[in-house]
């Protein structure tokens, strides 16, 4: 089959052909339909292949999407021919955590060498995909698989940071949301959808920041040396109830600390390597802040729920697995417009 792989630090990802995969026992081989590319997957190919937790080379796409080509010995509950998503992060599935469908958060994965496709295992920027096991398949039915497969990250992502704080987004309420790209414009309707809350959009981008108002943000602010007076203002003085950093770099978790108001919510989504203060004076009072990864294999199903009434439609862009390379070089340039997408069927 053909498929993306990173094959070493330095270099760009490439097109090649390897060996179909075959199920084993309780495994399910899926033809890919979509695959999604992700800011994630510029921060692996980062890595110095010394650091890199995982074997090289690596065949790219932690987003996957696809119909079910095989089913390995015991498998039921699907059959050949199923359009399913695929949930991405993968854990040992037996401990307390992974029982709630909090997988995202297992103690035992890294410890078990449990890696998720596209982040140590070979992922979805292919022909076929490997699943590990049936509970990480969710029914796509008739969802479109190139729209729908950047919600199993970009949808989850922020749909699990933003249901953590919907105690504190009550009528009258501000919601800010740093960085308007494939994730944080996801993250302005989800809040739209999801709560009475007044949204603010920060990016540097006045492309993103079009984008943002096009979604629906109630207000869109350039993320400047200026941005948390303008926020400041827009409150009255009080600030953001919840304040989500889709970026995470030192600049911009600054803001979402000078936004913050009285017992709020800040939650450091992005991998920009920032680091905010906390301690009594660093932050106004009552003020938690949290950072989370992916979501729960029940949020995914909820995401897709809300995908299907309407409520959430990711902005993509498509290529076919011979242009993968490209999409990375627009990623990495940014002049990606929401969610890029490889259809390895063209």
């Amino acid at each position: 089959m053909r498929a993306l792989q990173f094959r070493g630090a330095g270099s760009a990802p490439e097109v090649v052909t390897v060996p179909d995969p075959e199920p084993g026992p309780g495994q399910v081989l899926l033809r890919v339909t979509a695959a999604g590319v992700c800011h994630s997957d510029l921060t692996v190919m980062s890595l110095t292949d010394d650091l890199a937790p995982f074997p090289l080379p690596l065949i790219l796409g932690h987003e996957g999407a696809g119909t079910v080509a095989a089913l390995g010995a015991g498998v039921i509950g699907w059959r050949e021919g199923d359009a399913v998503a695929v949930y991405g992060a993968w854990g040992c599935g037996t401990c307390a955590t992974c029982a709630q469908g909090k997988e995202n958060y297992c103690p035992r994965a890294a410890g078990l060498g449990i890696l998720s496709p596209g982040l140590g295992a070979p992922g979805a920027i292919a022909e076929y995909l490997l699943v590990d096991d049936p509970r990480h398949l969710v029914a796509l039915g008739d969802l479109d698989p190139a729209r729908s497969v950047p919600l199993t990250d970009a949808g989850l992502t922020p749909y699990h940071a933003i249901k953590r704080a919907l105690p504190k987004l009550v009528p009258g309420s501000t919601a800010v949301v740093i960085g308007v790209g494939g994730l944080g414009h996801v993250a302005v309707q989800l809040l739209r959808a999801l709560s009475p809350a007044r949204v603010i959009a920060l990016d540097v981008s006045e492309d993103k920041l079009a984008l943002a108002r096009e979604v629906g943000a109630h207000e869109t602010l350039t993320s400047d040396t200026g941005a948390a007076a303008a926020v400041r203002g827009l409150t009255d003085g009080r600030g953001a109830q919840a304040v989500f950093d889709f970026v995470g770099a030192e600049s911009t978790v600054a803001v979402a600390g000078a936004v913050a108001a009285v017992e709020s919510d800040i939650v450091i989504v992005g991998l920009g390597g920032g680091r905010l203060p906390v301690g009594f004076g660093a932050l106004p009072v009552g003020t938690t802040v949290s950072s989370t990864y992916w979501g729960a294999r029940g949020e995914l199903i909820e995401v897709l729920e809300l995908a299907r009434a309407g409520s959430v439609e990711v902005h993509v862009e498509t290529f076919a697995l011979a242009e993968a390379p490209l999409a990375y070089e627009r990623l990495h340039e940014g002049k990606v417009h929401g969610r890029a997408v490889i259809l390895p069927d063209g």
